[in-house]
């Protein structure tokens, strides 16, 4: 496969860590990229919020495929060691349960979120107002796409690093069962961090499914004269002014607060080429930009200020509406 071997040469890099981020980082700009010319030509953005998912979905798949590939490739599985190392052992296969975790997280978050705003779009004609004053400037218009390649950029941060850790680094753990010699990478068993931040994913996941889906029905009714409301007002969104949001970024905290569970362990920093405090300080940074930039989107760019903004126009001068706002927290929920 010529061009699977030159992928894996042009990123040969020192360290493991750099060897996966590259390519993903590289694969979500050029997806995007591509989404963009046609886009920006028909002047829609029918396919932006789909394009995001499947960007999240590539990305995150190319991450989890990239060190076995290129292990295969070098021949890290040729001889003897390396059939005892890729014979299936308890909690251990061809990648650990935290890849196969953390990579399905990702992706059943992207397929959900993905599905439901394309079938919103779709309902509203193929037009977002998000949009509105970008959709005629071609390089507006790709800010926008760049923008979503940043986005799955650091989002993806934390299980890219988990993806990142090499087949031989696992290895070690399991030498570690025939001599003392060598110390394992990592437990098997999951840390109570990573049980924590996988519980508080599921939480938020929920959470922002339930808030979707009672937004839907509310509209659905609204368009089959079911009620008159201007606004939302009841379920979860009595208890917060944008619960999905909330929902969003509890979830990926959830996932940085997993991955760092194995990822501030130092044996895990030395598989990535890493080490020291500067390299338990670039780990934890990684880790946090995902949720800190899914935050500060939503709080202070492209959700809830376009949300409220929109809604201070419309509503902003009728009593209910004011004691609603004054009433309910814009994000952290009140029950």
């Amino acid at each position: 496969m010529p061009l699977l071997q030159s992928l894996l040469h042009a990123t040969a890099f020192r360290t493991p860590l750099l060897r996966t981020l590259v390519p993903s980082v590289a694969l979500a700009y050029g997806i995007q990229t591509a989404v963009a010319v046609p886009s920006i030509a028909a002047q829609t953005e029918r396919f932006y919020d789909l394009s995001g998912s499947l960007t999240y979905i590539s990305c995150t798949a190319l991450s989890f495929f990239m060190p076995y590939l290129r292990a295969r490739s070098t021949g890290a599985f040729a001889g003897g060691l390396a059939e005892y190392l890729s014979a299936p052992a308890p909690g251990q296969g061809l990648w650990w349960w935290r890849h196969a975790v953390l990579s399905a997280a990702v992706g059943i978050w992207a397929t959900r979120l993905g599905s439901f705003l394309f079938k919103r779009i779709t309902e509203d004609q193929g037009t977002d107002s998000r949009f509105d004053n970008i959709r005629s400037s071609p390089a507006k218009f790709y800010g926008a796409f760049f923008a979503q390649a940043t986005w799955v950029s650091l989002c993806t941060l934390p299980v890219v690093l988990v993806n990142s850790l090499p087949r031989s680094a696992f290895a070690l753990s399991r030498l570690a069962n025939i001599t003392s010699a060598i110390p394992p990478v990592v437990s098997a068993k999951p840390y109570p961090v990573e049980l924590l931040g996988l519980a508080i994913f599921v939480f938020g996941l929920t959470f922002e499914v339930i808030a979707d889906r009672q937004k839907s029905q509310w509209s659905q009714e609204k368009k089959e004269k079911k009620h008159s409301e201007e606004f939302l007002t009841r379920g979860l969104w009595s208890k917060s002014r944008h619960p999905n949001y909330f929902g969003e970024i509890t979830l990926w905290s959830g996932i940085a607060i997993a991955a760092s569970g194995l990822l501030l362990k130092q044996p895990a920093q030395a598989g990535l080429g890493l080490s020291g405090a500067s390299g338990k300080i670039l780990v934890a940074g990684m880790c946090a930009a995902s949720p800190a930039f899914v935050a500060f989107l939503l709080l202070k760019v492209s959700g809830i200020p376009l949300s409220e903004n929109k809604y201070d126009r419309k509503f902003g001068d009728r009593k209910d509406y004011k004691k609603w706002k004054e009433e309910t927290p814009m994000l952290i929920p009140k029950f």
